[in-house]
């Protein structure tokens, strides 16, 4: 794992947390021709690998050219922000048998059941109740799963500068 600055890395279980626990990430794909695209989605993190449900111009994009980065930052000061930047190739899982095929879809769709439960205004769990799975799967010409998997990582904790 890379990082900016010496000592400013996040450490695996810091990286995870924040993976796992982070609402947004931003997933920039290569539109047409040389235009960059940029767009905020839910997603979750199992096996090293980000996984979001989208469709339209993402899908698109990637089915054209798989190759996009991935960020996933919080807070708003700077001393405090923390950050990773995934760079790699994404694959969108084009069907059901696809979706099954993938050890760690069914983890995610946990994850983000958990993690976004009344997030669309819906209702969340009772309390001791375990919410619903993220149960979306393959649908029409364009909702697809997509699973992208990191070559480079670029993490920073700015609350370690100083130290």
């Amino acid at each position: 794992m890379a990082s900016i600055g010496t000592g400013l890395a996040l450490t695996q279980d810091e990286l995870d947390e924040m993976m796992t626990t982070s609402w947004n990430m931003r997933v920039a794909t290569i539109g047409p021709g040389t235009r960059v695209n940029v767009t905020p989605l839910w997603f979750g993190w199992a096996g090293g690998a980000v996984y979001f449900y989208c469709r339209g111009q993402k899908i698109a994009n990637l089915r054209r050219n798989p190759v996009c980065t991935v960020l996933v930052d919080r807070n708003e000061r700077f001393a405090e922000l923390q950050g990773a930047m995934l760079q790699g190739a994404a694959e969108v899982l084009e069907t059901v048998d696809d979706e099954a095929a993938d050890a760690n879809l069914d983890v995610v769709r946990r994850q983000m059941g958990a993690k976004y439960a009344g997030g669309h205004g819906e209702p969340a769990a009772a309390a001791g109740e375990a919410p619903a799975p993220f149960a979306a799967s393959a649908r029409g010409r364009a909702w697809r799963w997509v699973r992208f998997t990191p070559t480079q990582v670029v993490t920073w904790d700015n609350h370690k500068i100083g130290r």
